[in-house]
């Protein structure tokens, strides 16, 4: 018999949910079949089996939480595929009723003068049973009570999110009379936390699971506004000669390069010209050091049905427009697909984000740590402008926002930064000759 763990996937990575079972009890599956989708944080990853044989037992469900070393699965070589595990498990259990009958005459008097004591201790057993399984805690941490005896109502959890670990159990094992005393504290913040996060509602409300990655995002977007002194600055830019620029090169620039001539590509390589007359922007706080980054690896945000994910667009200055745009083509494809890699989303310099896309008019981005700087996008909308001579024209405008970490970036750079974008973009020709 052989198991099937959850595998080292990277080394930010040490936990996920099963997302998909993509196998059941019974199936037979070769050495490196794919048995199952993992959610982790950033992407979806299939966790392939390191035997051949017969999924004999599934041990971890969909939606359940599981770290790198789980068990999850086992798996027999020697079986046949088609009988499930449920088969093994009712044998075992008709072999136990059998010894079960053969004992019970013996201990029946025994039995009968303990049968209250009893009763008792099984019906507690079964309420704490019934009210852990509310309990946020992974496998590893379930099993661990479970070989010490431990409730899981009585363990304090470190992880901000309020999820068990192993380490968990051992320290309140450890704790001893400690534990003891601080219990009814214990058992009290539970509930006032369920009475503050479950709200009774007197109408119908449905209530849904955030899935990992959600709660990452949520996460990491408070964690950045508490620890980055964050600030926006906004502009707006003339749309004008970009689009009559696009107008006149996207079928030329279709029949050359097989893609099409967007906006993306404008806006990032204006962005990597700012960056490179504002370093500040391009760099990241490490400690009590500024690293300044002489590379320009752009993320582009993208939103899915899961959430928005920011895959990088590498050595972005090194490509043409083309390049550019062939780029962000295929890792938004991707994103679509669910087929991002963790390379393709670990690093950046520098984000964009596109919110009018969905139709925003003005927005307040919010910075992707560890990155200090990240450029609004919005809706292009026709307006009257005074032009220089005073006169009024009606023009695609389009307002810009850039977030900024104020602690390394002050809001002369910031304004000064935005304002060479706007230069850039208004004047195109220019763009293209610098590359």
């Amino acid at each position: 018999m052989n198991e099937i763990k959850i595998p080292e996937l990277a080394e930010s990575i040490t936990e996920g949910t099963i997302s998909e079972w993509l196998v059941k009890e019974g199936d037979k599956v070769e050495k490196g079949d794919a048995v199952l989708e993992l959610e982790t944080d950033k992407v979806n990853v299939e966790v392939n089996t390191d035997y051949a044989g017969v999924i004999t037992e599934i041990i971890s469900g969909e939606g359940d939480d599981v770290e790198v070393g789980d068990v999850i699965a086992k798996l027999d070589e020697n079986a046949e595929a088609g009988g499930s595990g449920s088969e093994e498990k009712e044998a075992s259990a008709e072999s136990k009723d059998t010894e079960a009958k053969e004992t019970k005459s013996e201990s029946s008097e025994k039995e009968e003068a303990t049968a209250p004591a009893k009763e008792e201790k099984e019906d507690k057993q079964d309420d704490s049973s019934d009210s852990s399984q509310d309990v946020i805690a992974s496998p590893a941490a379930r099993k661990r009570a479970r070989e010490l005896g431990v409730d899981l109502n009585d363990v304090q959890a470190r992880d901000p999110l309020g999820r068990i670990r192993p380490e968990d159990v051992d320290s309140a094992t450890k704790g001893g009379s400690e534990q003891k005393e601080s219990k009814p504290a214990k058992k009290e913040e539970p509930k006032k936390q369920e009475q503050s996060d479950k709200t009774e509602f007197d109408k119908p409300v449905e209530r849904i699971k955030m899935s990992r990655r959600r709660q990452t995002i949520a996460n990491h977007l408070v964690n950045v506004q508490q620890e980055a002194a964050m600030l926006t600055t906004f502009n707006e830019v003339d749309m004008s000669a970009i689009m009559e620029l696009r107008n006149k090169r996207k079928e030329d620039f279709k029949e050359k390069h097989d893609v099409k001539l967007g906006f993306m590509s404008f806006f990032t390589k204006a962005v990597i010209g700012a960056l490179k007359d504002f370093p500040l922007l391009n760099a990241e706080i490490q400690g009590k050091e500024i690293v300044q980054k002489k590379f320009y690896d752009i993320g582009i945000a993208v939103s899915t049905e899961e959430g928005l994910v920011v895959p990088v667009v590498r050595d972005a200055d090194k490509l043409d427009f083309a390049g550019v745009e062939k780029e962000i083509g295929d890792l938004g494809k991707k994103a679509v697909n669910k087929e991002l890699s963790l390379n393709d989303l670990q690093g950046g310099t520098f984000t964009i984000t596109n919110g009018g896309t969905f139709g925003s008019m003005l927005s307040t981005p919010i910075l992707n740590a560890p990155q200090v700087g990240i450029l609004g996008m919005h809706n292009i909308q026709k307006r009257p402008v005074v032009m220089p001579d005073d006169s009024i024209e009606v023009r695609p405008m389009m307002y810009l926002a850039v977030s900024y970490d104020h602690r390394i970036v002050d809001g002369k750079e910031a304004v000064q930064f935005l304002v060479r974008i706007k230069e850039l973009l208004e004047d195109p020709y220019d763009l293209l000759l610098e590359g």
